[in-house]
């Protein structure tokens, strides 16, 4: 895949919105690709915005916008191109085939990144957190995948790299002088210095945002017993009419599910089987344990109550049993139908409920919209302490950077030959200590650039989508 004479690549870049279209084309062809489509001919020689027309077929030419780039200034590094214009993916793939024409070939995934890495113009982190943006489906993802792509990790781990650099170099000149008794480090500052680097490649752990974590969208679960409003809240929520509501117990015999918008995060809420405490067929008990197994995997649950009940025997029940079930998973009590007893009545009503639950709950109505809004910002709230990294529940970033499973391995190996070197300092054993601060430098060194193999590289550009 990866060679230094690069052919012509071409590929939707973006299906954009209402018909707006981008095709992306780079290499060296790029320019005579341009001189066949366009209508009138435009010659660019300078980087620029040229308004022209796109020959779709003999009889058919649209108005476009060629964004043109000069090398070795373009995002690739080649000459590029862009060809805005609006279309439908008919006319679009009539296009394209006529760019294929022109000895242009399709972009493989990720191709595009590829050679913006290849030719220098970004390292090998900002490659991968190009694919982060795109694939970010909130804004904690968003902004961290943006520090990536601005090169904050490049920086943290070349300063870390250059610590590590100067420090190896007085303990091998001390090794080089040891027979004329030149100490150029001492034990305990060699350690020192080792243990400030391995203490900040900590933090870039412990501050990071998990991509592999974060990268399908939380799961928010509604639980109760039948009939406790769980439909309808979860068609309030999403803003859908996703799930059947009747008033008929046990209406709900699948796992339905929507996504929703939340403020600061995409998620997926679905609407589990009402729970019984005693079923009483084996229907209604598959039916439970399926509710309860999905209950196991969401991120957090929504326990309902209904507001117009007087007897809460039942849910007490359902309630104890989903907790002992899933002990570490966090919930979010909600008392709904508060549309049906009377304002006065349902102050009563909920601090009975609280009181009966032993915690507080949010009084909700999906008729009237009461409180929906409120318990949004709540789940959105949770969400953000559980998948949100450091920063806090505002959204505001800290200094978190999304760090993708090779890079967390190649720090996590990295701290364990810091710590063995630090342990063969202690031991007077500098030449063990001296390689594996070595090895230590080699693999920072791959986080940003080579040395990396072609498989590595394949592997990661292949996750890519098309046109990026």
């Amino acid at each position: 895949m990866y060679q230094t004479d690069y052919d012509t690549i071409a590929a939707v870049s973006s299906p954009g919105s209402d018909k707006r279209v981008i095709i992306r084309i780079s290499g060296s062809k790029t320019l005579n690709c341009l001189r066949e489509i366009c209508s009138p001919v435009i010659n660019p020689d300078t980087r620029g915005i040229y308004k022209t027309g796109i020959r779709i077929d003999n009889e058919l030419t649209l108005p476009a916008f060629i964004y043109f780039f000069v090398k070795p200034y373009s995002y690739t590094g080649q000459y590029l191109a862009e060809i805005h214009f609006y279309s439908n993916p008919e006319i679009t793939q009539t296009l394209l085939e006529s760019i294929f024409g022109s000895g242009v070939r399709l972009a493989r995934p990720g191709e595009f990144t590829s050679r913006a890495f290849l030719n220098g113009k970004i390292d090998l982190a900002q490659a991968e957190a190009v694919n982060e943006v795109i694939t970010s489906s909130n804004k904690l993802q968003l902004q961290a995948a943006e520090k990536l792509l601005e090169g904050k990790l490049a920086k943290n781990i070349t300063e870390i790299h250059h610590n590590l650099l100067d420090c190896l170099s007085l303990i091998e000149a001390s090794l080089d002088f040891s027979d004329q008794q030149i100490e150029l480090i001492r034990t305990n500052e060699a350690v020192k210095k080792i243990e400030a680097q391995r203490r900040n490649l900590s933090r870039l752990l412990s501050e990071n945002i998990s991509y592999e974590v974060t990268m399908e969208l939380p799961s928010v679960g509604i639980a109760g017993v039948p009939n406790a409003g769980k439909s309808s809240l979860l068609n309030a929520l999403t803003g859908s009419q996703r799930s059947i509501v009747h008033h008929t117990r046990h209406t709900t015999r699948d796992v339905l599910s929507c996504k929703a918008k939340l403020k600061h995060n995409e998620c997926i809420i679905f609407d589990s089987p009402g729970l019984l405490s005693r079923p009483s067929n084996i229907f209604e008990k598959l039916s439970c344990n399926t509710a309860l197994q999905n209950l196991k995997s969401a991120s957090i649950f929504v326990f309902c109550v209904d507001a117009s009940k007087k007897d809460y025997k039942e849910d007490i029940g359902i309630f104890e049993l989903i907790k002992q079930d899933t002990p570490a998973k966090e919930f979010i009590p909600v008392m709904t139908k508060t549309d049906l007893p009377g304002s006065k009545e349902v102050k009563e009503r909920k601090k009975i409920i609280d009181k009966t639950f032993n915690c507080t709950f949010f009084p909700t109505s999906s008729l009237t919209m009461e409180g929906i809004e409120t318990l949004k910002s709540e789940i959105d709230s949770h969400l953000l302490k559980n998948y949100g990294g450091s920063e806090n529940l505002s959204g505001e970033p800290s200094s978190g950077i999304a760090l993708t499973a090779r890079h967390r391995r190649l720090v996590e190996e990295t701290i364990e030959n810091l710590n063995q070197a630090i342990i063969n300092l202690k031991t007077d054993s500098w030449e063990i200590a001296a390689m594996l601060i070595r090895t230590s430098i080699e693999q920072l060194s791959i986080i940003e650039n080579q040395p990396i193999d072609e498989q590595i590289l394949d592997n990661i550009f292949s996750k890519f989508c098309i046109g990026k």
